[in-house]
């Protein structure tokens, strides 16, 4: 007899609930119908998986290494079903959206309200994702809307410009370099800053920039997210160069913004399968993307005039 499901089942009910008898509870069965598939399967793999000791069962190494292999399936499973539930749920419609990470806590909540104030019915999944699954799962046609920041074209999509800005400089309270309306780059010489990865393209290009002009600054922390840049900055670790619409998120009394001399361009583009399904939602969503978009450049005025 071959190794079943219901074998695996069994053994994943055994591992997660650590007794026989939750075991059965959760699979809405008897003991003795646990501990005979459990026998059953033992006796097929030629291992034991669990040693008997004082009327418990304590997984072996061999059922500990098993059981990862097993809840990385189960973890499949699951998702699937959460999927499924999922469109189960959106009775009303429903909109699928794919971004950045930077964009799922500064461009898109007020994006948000707006569209749910006007379709309040509608259910919306949004999935940030980093480069490059972003642009492959775009191409793959798996959402109905993307952002970007990238301007290259993928297959199958069509891509349209949403929002431009300049890159800008996020400082903490009471630095130095507060008392300029703008800065050059030779004003980063010897600052200590909070920085990208050397792997990011952002940093890359600045990194360039300040190579040209003669300019060393003192790089102090190295983060992955323009969010943590900003929250290192707030804590006076030093200074930064971002996206407008994360430091704008992040000013306050602790946080300020001075705008650059040199231009580094920020981005967002809309991206949209052109193979996927038509959704009629997509264009109400749009605009609600524009208008929001609108609305932080004119909040970014004072440091983009």
């Amino acid at each position: 007899m071959p190794l079943s499901h219901r074998h695996i089942e069994v053994f994943h009910a055994l591992m997660s609930q650590g007794s026989v008898t939750a075991a059965a509870q959760a699979l809405f069965t008897s003991q003795p119908t646990i501990s005979r598939e459990l026998a059953r399967m033992e006796s097929l793999l030629g291992l034991a998986l669990f040693d008997r000791v004082r009327g418990r069962l304590q997984p072996t190494a061999q059922a500990l290494a098993l059981f990862d292999e097993v809840q990385r399936s189960f973890v499949g499973l699951e998702r699937i079903a959460s999927v499924a539930a999922q469109l189960k749920n959106f009775a009303s419609g429903q909109l699928s959206v794919l971004c950045l990470p930077v964009f799922s806590h500064s461009l898109l909540p007020g994006a948000m309200a707006r569209f749910v104030q006007a379709h309040g019915a509608v259910s919306i999944a949004i999935t940030p994702q980093e480069s490059p699954f972003l642009e492959q799962s775009l191409a793959a046609q798996s959402h109905d809307l993307g952002l970007t920041e990238h301007e290259r074209d993928l297959p199958g999509t069509q891509q349209s410009l949403l929002l431009q800005a300049d890159e800008v400089c996020v400082l903490p309270e009471g630095h130095v370099l507060l008392s300029k309306p703008r800065l050059e780059l030779s004003d980063f010489a010897g600052q200590a800053m909070v920085s990208f990865p050397p792997s990011d393209g952002y940093r890359q290009l600045l990194d360039g920039l300040f190579a040209q002009a003669g300019v060393l600054p003192r790089q102090v922390v190295q983060t992955h997210s323009a969010a943590s840049v900003c929250a290192m900055v707030r804590q006076g670790l030093g200074v930064a160069v971002v996206n407008p619409l994360t430091a704008l998120e992040y000013l306050g009394p602790d946080l300020q913004i001075r705008p650059l001399m040199r231009s580094i361009p920020f981005r967002v583009s809309l991206v949209r399968p052109e193979r996927r399904p038509g959704n009629a939602l997509v264009d109400q969503f749009v605009l609600s993307l524009q208008a929001e978009a609108a609305s932080l450049l004119q909040r970014l005025r004072p440091w983009l005039d």
